[in-house]
């Protein structure tokens, strides 16, 4: 499915279903235009929600797989920014 991921706003989720724990737990990719590839992953609520950019896919697939396998290791190899502030707060409208 990565392999075949097209440009823009196509974009690939993988998400935990566990009825024990609260929140939004998954990880997501998209390839933007300019032929890199956005991974993002979410530890339950807004604050911890992490973004890098990197243009291996083959970093993303490792990525992905480590963290659908609950491996300790997957986030090494990339320099993550919480952008958690992005999503905290009221909804604005958009601007037409």
């Amino acid at each position: 499915m990565l392999a075949n991921l097209g440009r823009g706003n196509e974009h690939m989720v993988l998400e935990r279903q566990n009825e024990d724990r609260e929140g939004d737990w998954y990880i997501q990719v998209l390839l933007r235009d300019n032929n890199t590839y956005q991974l993002e992953y979410r530890d339950g609520v807004a604050a911890e929600h992490y973004q890098t950019q990197t243009v291996s896919q083959e970093k993303v697939l490792q990525a992905l797989l480590g963290w659908a396998a609950g491996r300790a290791d997957w986030r090494e190899g990339f320099m993550w920014n919480n952008v958690g502030h992005l999503f905290n707060g009221p909804l604005r409208p958009c601007k037409e």
